[in-house]
């Protein structure tokens, strides 16, 4: 072992090392602020590969948000804790759909309808005038659009969508930002596009209303239900993982509850689906959580609600008192949940995947802290990790892009210069060089400009073949990239990934860059 080393301009620091590989610690540099570089050698081994949780599985901040100093964490069903196989469900749904059309009079030969479930994704906006789907970034300028299935031409999108104010939340529009609402996308898209094939008459807007009120009458008369519960493995991505998470939870000391609109008897047999037997401390289900309440009818649930009920073997009863571990409660709002719960707000984390029903009004109604499930961060960060080289180019033609400008302006000014210098030999030289130049670092921007269009189509592709990636749009959010930077405190792809980490975890949100800092 090396003897103790003393650094000689600090007298206060002393380090044992052994043998180092490479400089000694003496030779190291040492910051102004009088710290080591870590790690120090000798003394901290690097760790080895492999113990950073997998990207896929992390946790991402939009807002610091300390577990330490959450009591309660909620949790929605549908696409939260249930995980659904999106291409099933909407496959079904457009089944249904198109079942339910058929009987209102719509054309049989639809039961041969073509489509593709992999069309829609959320954040989309429906213009139901004119049977258009469209993708908007957070400025709510469109740079995507369908008309039917047909990809709607730049020049259409301009002078439908830029030419004249788009105005999203007036009643033409309709946002899609739920997976519970990409069905009526794919259906309403495929349906637009083979009527106007087949040359049938139709109004764009009695259509999307007509295909939601199929897809709302299939859930009201149990179909959906009675589909995916006599089958869950078909509709149902069971997570292993999701019985020891909830576990871990419970034993750092939180308090678990499940709030869903989903109905009782749906709602039990799901989630025994999903935990039933994936603990031996737990006999079923509910044991995991202090608090189940169903048919809870979100977002009215964070305003106003209604009365709270509690469900006994002979139907409803108004509940009584605080919540009892093993009772089964409907209906209810925000503010009595508190009261009953004797919690307060800020020690509350509620997860949830729907940006309206479950994040944004939690977010606008209560001081509850949010947390998103994305399902699609698989497939974001898969498509993330499968462009970087391609997105490394673009970040390299952006950055050239000023620097060329900045030429051209110079040699700009150069050539107006000379050209009021009268036309001796050496002038009339230099301003043809200056306006070679400018000649030059035109043709150069030109080139720069089409490649970064050709990679701006190649990336989206990677990510989605329709719409791009999910949370991103040209160079900047998507309108639901926004949403989940603005409601959500943290965001994941499953509730899983809370196992990864300490009940006490404090996750960190990212510095933001204005674009004077970059």
């Amino acid at each position: 072992m090396a003897p103790l080393r003393r650094r000689p301009a600090h007298g206060k620091l002393w380090i044992v090392t052994h043998d180092p590989v490479g400089p000694s610690v003496d030779e190291l540099p040492l910051p102004i602020e009088g710290q080591l570089p870590l790690p120090l050698p000798g003394l901290i081994e690097p760790p080895p590969p492999g113990v950073s949780i997998p990207r896929a599985d992390r946790i991402y901040a939009n807002r610091n948000l300390r577990l330490g100093a959450i009591e309660w964490i909620g949790f929605d069903m549908d696409y939260t804790l249930a995980i659904y196989r999106q291409e099933a469900m909407d496959a079904l749904s457009v089944e249904l759909t198109v079942e339910k059309l058929i009987e209102r009079g719509y054309p049989a030969s639809l039961r041969d309808l073509r489509f593709d479930t992999r069309f829609p994704i959320r954040g989309l906006l429906v213009d139901k005038q004119l049977g258009n789907v469209l993708k908007m970034d957070r400025h709510k300028e469109v740079y995507k659009g369908y008309h039917g299935t047909r990809l709607l031409e730049r020049a259409e999108i301009v002078q439908l969508y830029h030419e004249t104010k788009l105005e999203p939340h007036t009643a033409r529009y309709h946002w899609i930002d739920t997976l519970f609402a990409l069905c009526e996308v794919t259906s309403y898209s495929a349906l637009v596009s083979a009527l106007e094939e087949k040359g049938e008459s139709f109004d764009p807007e009695k259509l999307f209303h007509d295909v939601r009120s199929a897809i709302d009458a299939s859930h009201a008369d149990g179909s959906v239900y009675a589909r995916v519960t006599a089958d869950p493995a078909r509709y149902l991505d069971l997570d292993p993982n999701l019985p020891r998470t909830l576990h871990k939870l419970r034993s750092a000391g939180k308090k678990l509850f499940v709030l869903t609109n989903s109905p009782w008897s749906y709602t039990n047999t799901v989630m025994s689906y999903l935990l039933d037997g994936g603990q031996d401390q737990y006999t079923n289900w509910q044991q995991y959580f202090d608090v189940v309440i169903c048919s809870a009818k979100k977002p009215r649930w964070f305003a106003a609600g209604t009365p709270f009920e509690e469900r006994t073997a002979t139907g409803l009863k108004p509940a009584v008192g605080g919540f009892e571990r093993g009772h089964v409660y409907e209906g209810g709002s925000l503010r009595e949940f508190e009261v009953r719960a004797d919690l307060e707000g800020t020690r509350v984390l509620y997860v949830g995947d729907h940006i309206y029903g479950d994040i944004l009004r939690s977010r606008k109604d209560s001081t509850w802290r949010t947390a998103l499930v994305i399902q699609e961060l698989d497939q974001e960060i898969e498509a993330l990790e499968a462009s970087a080289s391609l997105r490394l180019r673009r970040r390299q033609l952006a950055e050239a892009r000023p620097l060329y400008e900045d030429q051209l302006r110079y040699y700009q000014h150069q050539y107006k210069a000379l050209s009021r210098l009268g036309s001796s030999t050496d002038v009339a030289a230099a301003r043809e060089g200056a306006k070679d130049e400018i000649d030059r670092l035109r043709a150069e921007l030109s080139r720069l400009e089409h490649e970064y269009e050709d990679l701006n189509v190649r990336n989206d592709l990677i990510f989605h073949p329709y719409w791009g990636a999910l949370l991103k749009e040209m160079n900047g959010l998507s309108i639901f990239g926004q949403q989940v930077e603005l409601y959500a405190d943290v965001y994941m792809r499953r509730v899983s990934c809370l196992s990864a980490y300490a009940p006490t975890q404090f996750f960190r949100s990212p510095h933001d860059l204005m674009p004077h800092e970059i």
